[in-house]
């Protein structure tokens, strides 16, 4: 990792708002992400959540607003070069990886942000550190299947491998246990535990509406209704089951278990 300045945050998104076709998709948003933080970003469908993400992986620009990432500001960067130091899964991106490449190298193809191994030259350690991550999310037996031949959940892990590959100064993950079922969902809360707790943990930012797969480890939440701001902070303080119920339009019960793992349920 190389981090920014202890003074500069690793994220910060101000002011963000984005209007397509006459429609506000996200209203004026504001979020930072410091080093050592972990943040949840919960809302239900539609709430703007992907939108914002794909902002902050400098994928999208906003209509208005500032975006800085690790210190780099959108629109006076090289975002090709950036995105190399930004773990990215997002719930689409398996449908974008060709199915013929193997595990690893869908893995190795991260070292330049790339998609197909041609793109760039890569050494063999490249190669051996694809394979490290692959054995971080367990995965490392599968690293020359084919990544179409992989089950859901194997590719999602992959994908998790592929996010760590750079060693990211922030990691961004938009739900990704999309398309998993309920034992891929556990194995992936597993490895997302690996990617939140410890002292050398990279900052990270979680988009999910599910939350018993919220790992621990987490440290904020913000909560979107509607393409607007909630409520932001300290998940200890504002992950309440109150504001839950007022995100998602009805009432639930809250609890959160001894391993730091939270259930909801309608109320």
């Amino acid at each position: 990792m190389s981090y920014p300045s202890p003074m500069v945050a690793s994220l910060a998104l101000s002011g963000i708002t984005v209007v397509r076709d006459g429609a506000t998709i996200v209203n004026d948003v504001n979020l930072t992400v410091e080093r050592q933080e972990r943040w949840l970003v919960v809302g239900a469908n539609g709430s703007g959540k992907t939108t914002l993400m794909r902002i902050a992986a400098l994928y999208d620009h906003p209509t208005r607003g500032t975006v800085s990432v690790l210190g780099e500001t959108l629109g006076d960067t090289d975002v090709r070069t950036l995105r190399r130091r930004i773990g990215y899964v997002s719930a689409s991106f398996a449908s974008e990886i060709r199915g013929t490449l193997s595990a690893r190298d869908v893995v190795m193809t991260a070292r330049h942000a790339a998609l197909e191994p041609w793109w760039h030259s890569y050494d063999d350690d490249d190669r051996d550190r694809a394979r490290v991550c692959l054995d971080t999310m367990a995965v490392g037996d599968l690293w020359d299947r084919s990544f179409a031949s992989l089950s859901s959940g194997e590719q999602q892990r992959v994908l998790l491998a592929r996010s760590i590959m750079n060693d990211p100064d922030i990691v961004l993950l938009d739900e990704p246990s999309a398309r998993l079922d309920l034992g891929g969902r556990e194995q992936l809360v597993q490895a997302l535990a690996l990617m939140t707790t410890g002292i050398d943990a990279a900052p990270l930012v979680l988009v999910t509406h599910h939350l018993d797969e919220i790992p621990p480890g987490m440290t904020h939440v913000l909560f979107l209704r509607a393409g607007n701001t909630m409520i932001a902070g300290a998940i200890d303080e504002v992950f309440t089951a109150d504001n839950l119920s007022e995100c998602f339009g009805m009432k639930l019960r809250l609890e959160r278990r001894e391993n730091g793992r939270f259930t909801a349920w309608a109320n």
